[in-house]
């Protein structure tokens, strides 16, 4: 028998690089539906660890809770508690490196905890969306205009592995849930977090970050991703999903283009990063050198602006440009 859930998203890992972004989303989503049907707003629910950084100050309408997912029993009474409609699932471990080192935590985060909330979810009736990751792909070569939703996994890393468990876990455990596969996620506002903003923060430490030429992914501006996925939380898709940008490119590429769209002169720019390969840094078997996600379904049936890293520079050069005019 499912509760009486409350018009509410509940973002899991609020507080994170993706997660952010996808609290503000939800924040502008909520404000214009309500404008629309001239009725209350609905509640954005954020969870993690460091909820205070989810936003700073207080925004009304954003209400965020302690969450640790190691506590015993803490998911279940959480969800208990809060009852929302829709949860979007951002908590993981995403770092290679840091899953190889602490392989009982990876596992409790990227394969336990999400089958307890599609648990939840599916027994009370509530929208979830979980969000996997391109590297579950990795180990054989991507067909023509990248993986679909269709083709085989086969990921490089325990990162990998543990994600595709833990799709699994999510789908086996709520038939109705929908796993969204994102790709490397990036922005341009050089605080130290997410690709693209760790390289900015690098180059102004006076570092010369080294960026692969031949480790191929399909971006997606990190504003953009949590905007789609705020959109999947309100709609009816079900399995999996590719959300991807629709541009194959490299890591340096992508660096090399993201330094000259905040003001850098080209020369500058090749000058302040070194390009390199997996096989140069001895990263051949842990690092997939190709995985480019096909994002069809995702924007012709679901209609999802999915923009790629060409729009996305281009929108970034223009709001510096309309600051810089601003502020003279």
């Amino acid at each position: 028998m499912t509760r009486t859930l409350r018009d509410a998203t509940l973002i899991f890992g609020g507080s994170g690089f993706l997660g952010r972004h996808a609290v503000r989303a939800a924040l502008a989503a909520a404000e214009a539906r309500a404008k629309r049907s001239r009725r209350k707003a609905e509640l954005v629910l954020s969870a993690s660890r460091e909820p205070e950084s989810a936003l700073e100050g207080t925004v009304e309408g954003l209400y965020c809770v302690p969450f640790d997912v190691a506590g015993r029993g803490a998911t279940e009474e959480l969800l208990d508690d809060l009852a929302p409609k829709r949860v979007l699932l951002l908590t993981a471990m995403a770092s290679i490196a840091h899953c190889d080192a602490y392989p009982g935590y990876a596992r409790a985060l990227n394969v336990e905890f999400p089958g307890r909330v599609a648990r939840w979810t599916a027994a009370n009736g509530a929208r979830l969306v979980h969000v996997s990751t391109d590297l579950v792909f990795g180990a054989q070569a991507p067909p023509d205009g990248g993986f679909r939703e269709t083709d085989a996994p086969a990921p490089m890393s325990n990162y990998g592995a543990l994600k595709l468990q833990g799709e699994r876990a999510v789908t086996a455990a709520d038939p109705h849930a929908l796993v969204a596969r994102l790709p490397l996620c990036w922005d341009a506002h050089g605080r130290g977090c997410g690709a693209g903003e760790e390289l900015l923060a690098a180059v102004e430490r006076g570092a010369r970050p080294k960026l692969f030429t031949d480790e191929w992914r399909t971006p997606l501006l990190v504003e953009d991703a949590a905007h789609a996925l705020i959109e999947l939380a309100h709609a009816r898709a079900e399995g999996l999903l590719h959300v991807a940008g629709p541009e194959r490119i490299t890591r340096y590429d992508l660096g090399l283009s993201l330094l000259i769209a905040t003001g850098r002169a080209p020369a500058d720019a090749r000058a302040r990063i070194a390009a390199t390969t997996r096989k140069d840094e001895g990263l051949e078997r842990s690092r997939p050198g190709d995985v480019c996600l096909d994002a069809t379904r995702a924007r012709t049936e679901l209609g999802l602006a999915l923009p790629g890293v060409s729009q996305a520079l281009a929108r970034i050069t223009r709001s510096r440009k309309t600051s810089a005019e601003g502020a003279a």
